[in-house]
């Protein structure tokens, strides 16, 4: 295989096999690929798309540019992947509620990306968490709690960490081909036996418009399947946060709300359920899509996933008490300031995507890859569209290290806020499924 003629089939619209786009994939963790190379190769993708079964063998060179896991547990290994979105930590209570139905999750995650907040950076809101693990170590959490939610090493798909850094600089991060190959590569390459994808749409999301919310989704899919991975995908709403909070130490308390109180977090309940019982009837752990949902739903509230939450907390070297003192255990922000309309009316638009960039500038985010995570700040009580509100009912309430920044997070959350004097018909909260 030689790199030049790969680009030059790809430049002029040809079909590169299966092979030569998996060599492509595993070498571009090496030198036999220059920068100029890996850069060409992506603008060449991004300009005139690969068929889907180049996607295929990109992903899986990619995913074997470094370590695959592999496992020997008493049940299947899956997992579960979002687009990413604000106000979103379905993992937190999927994880457990899927190991307390006799499934094994070790979910490799990741952290925040532009708006949207990072799975890792709210498991690290919680007090001596450690988010790096070796795969004994990953084995022994696993057999211990069911479940385990880490970050991927280096030696986790290099490829996709060298081409995402070149996607970057070449402005190629919206291929459709591009993200296929990077999310899957470093899934897949848990060794996974089932993966349910919940890919986001709305203006919260990195793919806005349902037309390319389901390209990417159909893209996932397929691709997935394709590389041996039985996989489906939910799109769901992110025209507003999933949650009621947004940032990292108050999505915690979110979790935690929905894992312990009945009735709290209803919108986050819905998706968390939905998934699992796709996933629960992929993996034949129940009949079907209904069975599985109401499992996941009697896993969450009889307290068997909040007690596997726990479980995982400790051996990830968090409290050992944490699911007995996780109110008073978790950061808390110096400022706390609520966030009123300025008139009356109904909720008709949220910005969510400013609603998330608010949280990157209270510190709850990183503006540039060295910033430190204030894991304390961020938004709660978000008011959901279709709320009727006036100037004695906040639309969000602000959590904050600072005066100045507590101000100007109040400033940028009242202008995220669109209000009508009707109240609007209610948006679908799961527009479809693929591959289910």
């Amino acid at each position: 295989m030689e790199a030049r003629a790969i680009i030059a089939k790809l430049r002029a619209g040809a079909v590169v096999t299966v092979e030569e786009a998996r060599w492509f994939g595993e070498a571009l963790s090496g030198r036999v690929i220059t920068d100029a190379q890996a850069g060409a190769f992506a603008m060449a993708v991004a300009l005139k798309g690969m068929g889907p079964e180049a996607r295929v063998g990109l992903t899986t060179g990619m995913r074997d540019s470094g370590d695959v896991l592999s496992w020997d547990l008493p049940g299947p290994v899956l997992d579960k992947h979002s687009t990413g979105g604000v106000g979103d930590p379905v993992s937190l209570i999927l994880a457990p509620a899927l190991a307390a139905c006799g499934a094994y999750v070790p979910m490799i995650s990741g952290r925040g990306l532009g708006h949207t907040g990072g799975t890792l950076d709210k498991l690290e809101a919680i007090p001596g968490y450690i988010c790096e693990h070796g795969p004994k170590r990953l084995d022994h959490i696993l057999r211990e709690a069911g479940c385990a939610i880490v970050g991927a090493t280096g030696r986790v798909a290099p490829s996709d960490k060298r081409l995402y850094a070149i996607r970057d600089v070449t402005a190629t991060v919206e291929s459709i081909d591009l993200i296929t190959a990077s999310i899957l590569s470093k899934k897949l390459a848990a060794g996974l036996e089932g993966l349910v994808l919940d890919v986001k749409t709305g203006s919260g999301a990195f793919m806005p418009s349902l037309e390319a919310s389901t390209e990417l989704a159909q893209s996932l899919v397929d691709v997935a399947n394709g590389a041996g991975c039985r996989t489906s995908a939910l799109i769901t709403d992110m025209s507003q946060p999933l949650a009621s909070s947004a940032g990292n130490a108050v999505e915690v308390r979110a979790v935690m709300e929905a894992l312990t109180v009945s009735g709290t977090q209803k919108r986050l309940r819905e998706v968390t359920v939905t998934l699992g019982g796709v996933l629960l009837a992929q993996a034949d752990l129940a009949q079907d899509v209904q069975e599985g949902a109401e499992k996941i739903a009697a896993a969450i509230s009889s307290g068997a996933a909040a007690e596997r939450f726990g479980r995982m907390v400790t051996a990830m070297g968090g409290p050992a008490d944490f699911l007995e003192r996780w109110n008073n255990i978790l950061p808390e922000a110096n400022i706390i300031m609520e966030v009123t309309p300025a008139r009356p009316g109904f909720v008709a638009e949220i910005d969510t995507r400013a609603l998330g960039e608010s949280v990157v500038h209270l510190g709850g985010g990183r503006l540039v890859e060295s910033d430190r995570i204030d894991h304390a700040v961020g938004l709660s009580g978000i008011a959901r569209l279709g709320a009727k509100v006036d100037m004695k009912t906040p639309i969000a309430t602000v959590h904050a290290t600072n005066a100045t920044k507590a101000s100007r997070a109040v400033e940028a959350v009242r202008a995220a806020f669109k209000l009508g004097s009707t109240r609007p018909e209610p948006l679908p909260l799961i527009h479809s499924g693929v591959g289910i």
